[in-house]
């Protein structure tokens, strides 16, 4: 399945194809500073899997860390999305892509959380061990 999706004024395009390898939401300060909320819900995507169809050339780069590459819109500041080289896999926000049903699994770096989310979905302290995380589980 093919979702499509714009930055905040259409400048940019992107599409999606398949379906996302994760869903979920993330506390984490750096996500919460780049979104301006108090969460940033996210959904993780193979790299082959995400193509900017339209102002390839209005796409932004601001990496804070070598562990983030953030993408959005040089027009209107819209953001698009996250590649994230060490993890291999890129985060299209999900609200970028409104065709998208949103299914969270997981709540990560949930030990920097400002807003407790109780939704019987697990929450781990940063991430899994797989990303290079501790894996540790916290209660709701």
């Amino acid at each position: 399945m093919n979702h499509t999706g714009t930055c905040f004024c259409g400048a940019v395009e992107l599409k999606v194809t398949g379906e996302p390898e994760a869903m979920g939401y993330c506390h984490c300060r750096s996500c919460r500073s780049w979104s301006g909320g108090p969460v940033n819900a996210f959904s993780l995507w193979k790299p082959e899997a995400v193509e900017v169809t339209k102002g390839a050339d209005h796409v932004g780069t601001f990496e804070k860390t070598a562990m983030s590459q953030r993408k959005y819109c040089t027009k209107c500041g819209g953001h698009l999305m996250t590649n994230h080289p060490t993890l291999g896999l890129v985060d299209v926000f999900t609200a970028t892509i409104p065709t998208l049903k949103f299914t969270p699994g997981v709540h990560v770096n949930y030990s920097e959380a400002v807003l407790p989310i109780r939704d019987g979905l697990p929450k781990l302290k940063d991430f899994p061990a797989e990303f290079g995380g501790s894996g540790e589980m916290i209660a709701e």
